[in-house]
């Protein structure tokens, strides 16, 4: 199967060059782009290693065949009962995250999951994956510190900075030291001589296997993808190899992939987005998919939890300040109309299943999550990239992308796992250039910033050229993005989902608050609704003293979803308050859900 595209994180798909060589190689299993790197030239003597600190304490005494990790799942804080329990019924507490009130469990039992749910106070139970904890979890291996290869002096513009017009965006900013972005991914080699002048060690970790494991190195990468992807977003501009769209900026590694599987299990994505949180990374990328399952079900009780605790972590690090960045998926698969599975479970053996939209791609269809597809030559559809209407929302080159590998070498690699990089780096200029921006702010500046990119004569591509399922808001460009300020005024926005049943109704409310008086004539209320026949909705705006702004009726036919920014006047009404969004199915055969919704005043 094709790695999560870029090897197994997001898959990584094809070829490689390093100096002047080609090769092609086979990729991973989880990759969102497949990396190709050949040998590189003589390498030079391998840089001294820092001595190993000891390795973290295990929490069992011996490593037992047939032990599975799962999600505990309860209300955030420190709950020594349901510790307890855990430990009554066969288990132990291998890690916690208290503040979203998730604990990773081990245990060997059979009917530890069934016996978990039925203690008071947890919520959901599920196992993580459908293989056993590899014995190396409770005594982690170092990954290797390769030698370096040196690069002659010469550092030409590649065509896909060129493209994002990133190249130009260098004379506004490189990008700022102050702001931090985390490479979640297969590690990265921080003694690359393109990676070392940019490389944060400090905040820099390994959450394989779902705990923190901070000794120097653990962070190193056992593959390829996460150092390729680190130096799409910040390789320095030294003179020499390649420069990343923001080289100015910090980047740190969260090594989530396991040795030898490469692949990102829940506990493993619910460390680095907790660690995002409290280590103040302004961005992460992640070109991957939460192993084992291409999409997790909420009719499954494991896969539920897995939504749950991935979710509960994104919120969290999106609440402390971090947007996320993650790509697409190399599977060509219209993500907005999922019928079938059969890339799943990935760590045993796959099988064919029926599912709906109702699955989640994770952490790619998350709320709050920026999801990027990627292009092909120009502003063509990669051949590879998922698509889908109101699930993509931009897209970026990635296809041969050059850029670092481990060792000191270069390589090329293909894959929406190199066109979310190039997001991300975007993302990190305009933190930049507008210091205690919200993620909520940058996400709104990518979009707006973004150059359309009409449909091609292709059926699968529906929408506009404002906003289609290939392309979302369009191709981002770094030169425009930094280019001016965030949204003017107050910004609120509720990225919860709120199903819309045949013929119901559905509210979904933002507070307001901190606004001086009214609000303005030109009130900004963007909507996000994902609905496979507009014709059958009535949208509305709903001031907090109860009247009603009518935003859309039933107008559109058989479109589906709704993704537009409506101006109202909402001058007559006090700004702050309870607004909401209600939208009204008149019909029955097609449903859906409102996806997010926002106020700019």
């Amino acid at each position: 199967m094709i790695p999560h595209i870029s090897g197994r994180p997001r898959r990584t798909l094809v070829l490689a060059a390093t100096l002047g060589a080609a090769l092609t190689l086979g990729a991973p299993a989880a990759f969102a782009g497949t990396p190709v790197v050949p040998s590189a030239p003589s390498a030079a003597a391998e840089a001294p290693a820092k001595a190993p600190a000891a390795a973290p304490a295990s929490q069992s005494a011996t490593w037992a065949a047939g032990t599975r990790a799962y999600l505990v799942i309860t209300a955030p804080g420190d709950n020594p009962a349901v510790r307890s329990a855990i430990t009554a019924n066969g288990g132990t507490v291998f890690s916690a995250f208290n503040a979203i009130g998730v604990i990773v469990a081990h245990s060997s039992s059979a009917g530890f999951a069934t016996a978990m749910r039925g203690v008071s106070g947890v919520q959901q139970v599920g196992a993580t994956r459908t293989s056993d904890v590899p014995a190396d979890a409770y005594n982690p291996a170092l990954p290797a510190n390769p030698a370096q290869s040196t690069t002659p002096a010469g550092e030409p513009v590649r065509a896909d900075m060129s493209q994002i017009k990133a190249d130009q965006a260098w004379a506004v900013t490189t990008g700022s030291s102050a702001v931090k972005v985390g490479i979640l991914d297969t590690g990265v080699d921080d003694q690359h001589q393109d990676l070392a002048p940019n490389f944060n060690a400090a905040d820099s970790v390994s959450c394989a296997y779902g705990k923190p494991d901070t000794r120097a190195g653990a962070w190193r990468d056992v593959g390829e993808h996460g150092t390729h992807v680190a130096g799409t977003v910040a390789a320095a501009k030294n003179g020499k190899g390649v420069v990343g769209v923001a080289p100015g900026v910090k980047i740190s590694s969260v090594r989530i992939a396991e040795p030898n599987t490469s692949l990102f299990f829940a506990e493993n994505t619910i460390c680095g987005f907790v660690w995002a949180g409290d280590h103040g990374f302004k961005v992460t990328n992640n070109s991957y998919y939460t192993d084992p399952w291409q999409f997790n079900c909420p009719d499954n009780a494991d896969q539920a939890a897995i939504i749950e605790g991935v979710r509960r972590a994104q919120e969290y690090a999106e609440g402390k300040g971090s947007l996320q960045v993650a790509a697409a998926g190399n599977e060509n698969y219209d993500l907005a109309n999922k019928t079938t599975d059969s890339a799943s479970p990935n760590d045993s053996t796959p099988v064919t299943r029926t599912i709906t939209n109702a699955c989640m791609d994770i952490p790619t269809e998350l709320p709050g999550v920026v999801t990027v597809a990627a292009n092909g030559d120009g502003v063509t559809k990669a051949s590879f990239s998922n698509f889908g209407r109101g699930i993509i929302d931009v897209s970026a080159p990635g296809s041969n992308v050059y850029s670092t590998v481990p060792g000191g070498k270069y390589g090329s690699m293909s894959g929406t796992s190199m066109a979310s990089p190039h997001v991300a780096g975007v993302a990190a200029l305009i933190a930049s250039t507008n210091p205690g921006i919200t993620p909520a702010q940058i996400r709104e500046k990518l979009a707006t910033q973004a150059n359309d990119i009409p449909c091609p004569a292709d059926g699968r591509c529906t929408g506009t050229t404002a906003n289609n399922g290939f392309f979302g808001e369009g191709q981002v460009d770094a030169l425009k993005a930094v280019g001016s300020t965030p949204p003017p005024g107050k910004y609120f926005e509720n990225l919860g989902d709120f199903a819309i049943g045949d013929n119901t109704t559905v509210e979904s409310p933002i507070t307001v608050s901190g606004v001086t008086g009214n609000a303005p004539a030109t009130l900004k209320v963007g909507v996000k609704v994902v609905h496979t026949y507009i014709g059958d909705l009535k949208v509305d705006l709903i001031a907090p003293d109860g009247t009603v702004y009518t935003l859309h009726n039933r107008s559109g036919g058989s479109t589906d979803n709704i993704n537009q920014v409506y101006t109202v006047n909402a001058s007559s009404e006090v700004a702050n308050g309870t607004w909401k969004l209600r939208v009204n199915d008149n019909a029955g055969g097609d449903t859906g859900r409102i996806d997010a919704w926002n106020l700019t005043f």
